[in-house]
């Protein structure tokens, strides 16, 4: 939370109808315009020298362009830390939520289904993490022949979800062989997680490479290249709602940068893991969030848990001009909604 600036009632409650007239209209607000619509009576010219006092401390700014004012990001975080009171999400679309996340959908579908409704909620851009390869759990593999040394192979993980896999091995492999393969790997291994399977795999092959028999080394050479991409906590995330951002943004050419930007997997999939470290909803404006092309754009992100272990991270990305009483609500139900959901999926 931000320190507070020394303000008193009548600047801070005029600064507060600033930001509101602001996120409304979106344009700079003019000293005559804030106090036409104050509570306390107060002439334009002291809303002036109360807006150049504010204007000292960082919180707003002149536009070149205007003599109205807005409030910088620095203004945004001190109106969001202490000026604004969040209640819980409405009960509809709470309802929504809850009746949209059911537990029959697979994991990416749920996560789809929670990228979809923040977009449609916030009006915005959502963005939700796939779980965890560490919450991802084998329930049984299959290995199919493809042409040389190319093999298929088939994971059913969570219940209920297929994952294919092409892999190359070290050698060309029977039918049989790696049928044994898949024996061997489903009784070993079935009920761990992949991150898991993937750690063990490879500390089988250091430890045991000149007691290995035929099979163990034909299952630990398919099941390398299997959980190959799993030794990293290299998990995916869906993006939803982009054509929000048209006529959101000053023009086409800055709203294909944050487009670039969103489909920057490493990039994006570090910020948002940067944000499983903290507690609650996290609320990014400006350049806080350490990731320059969303330097100008806002963040708000809540982590999703399944049985109390944190599986993904849920958010909205859009202009900092955004309703963050709104949005702030939704991004933290619909974490615990889809955490809900996928809890049930697996039990």
């Amino acid at each position: 939370m931000s320190p507070i600036p020394t303000i008193d009632e009548r600047a801070l409650e005029l600064f507060k109808l600033l930001v509101d007239e602001y996120l409304l209209i979106g344009t700079p607000i003019g000293s005559r315009h804030i106090a036409d619509r104050a509570r306390m009576r107060v002439s334009s010219a002291t809303v002036r020298n109360i807006m150049a006092d504010l204007e000292g401390k960082g919180l707003v700014s002149s536009p070149h362009t205007s003599a109205g004012r807005v409030p910088t990001n620095r203004g945004l975080r001190f109106f969001v830390d202490h000026l604004i009171s969040l209640g819980p999400l409405d009960r509809s679309s709470d309802a929504i939520l809850r009746s949209t996340l059911q537990s029959d959908l697979s994991p990416s579908e749920l996560v789809v289904s929670a990228s979809q409704l923040l977009a449609e909620g916030s009006s915005l851009v959502g963005l939700v993490t796939t779980p965890r390869p560490d919450q991802i759990e084998l329930r049984q593999i299959h290995f199919l022949t493809l042409s040389g040394s190319r093999v298929l192979a088939v994971l059913v993980v969570n219940e209920r979800e297929v994952q294919n896999r092409v892999i190359e091995t070290e050698r060309q492999y029977t039918e049989t062989e790696l049928q044994q393969a898949a024996n061997f790997i489903n009784q070993e291994f079935c009920g761990h997680s992949l991150f898991e399977i993937r750690k063990k795999i490879l500390e089988s092959m250091r430890d045991d490479q000149f007691r290995m028999n035929d099979l163990m080394q034909t299952a630990l050479d398919v099941a390398s290249k299997t959980f190959e991409e799993d030794i990293d906590v290299d998990h995916d995330y869906v993006v939803t709602g982009e054509t929000n951002l048209v006529g959101l943004l000053s023009s086409s050419e800055e709203a294909q940068v944050l487009l670039d930007a969103l489909k920057s997997k490493s990039s994006i999939v570090h910020l948002l893991d940067k944000c499983i470290a903290s507690e609650g909803v996290q609320l990014h404006i400006g350049g806080e969030p350490g990731f320059a092309p969303l330097d100008d754009y806002s963040l708000i992100t809540a982590k999703y848990e399944i049985d109390g272990v944190i599986a993904g991270v849920v958010g909205v990305v859009g202009p900092a001009r955004m309703q963050y009483k709104a949005v702030i609500p939704l991004v933290d139900a619909t974490a615990r909604h889809l955490g809900s959901a996928l809890k049930q999926h697996d039990s």
